[in-house]
């Protein structure tokens, strides 16, 4: 079952409790979104490792219950 886009914010927050989140559902099919993190976490991180953090919120979910995420992460 895929994730809707509130139980995607719910889970970059639950790790990234301050982060500033906007999701939009690319296809209309609730299964490819296209997300933009803003967090103070991020600073001084590459960028491979900002969405290393956003990522591993997800742990198995991602690929299984989430299929695709483009990914945008900034800093404040």
């Amino acid at each position: 079952m895929p994730m809707t886009a509130g139980e995607i914010e719910r889970t970059i927050k639950a790790a990234l409790p301050d982060a500033n989140i906007t999701i939009e559902d690319l296809a209309g099919d609730g299964d490819h979104y296209a997300c933009t993190v803003t967090s103070e976490a991020f600073h001084g991180l590459t960028r491979v490792r900002q969405h290393k953090l956003v990522y591993d919120a997800f742990g198995d979910r991602m690929g299984t219950e989430l299929h695709a995420m483009a990914l945008k992460t900034q800093t404040p």
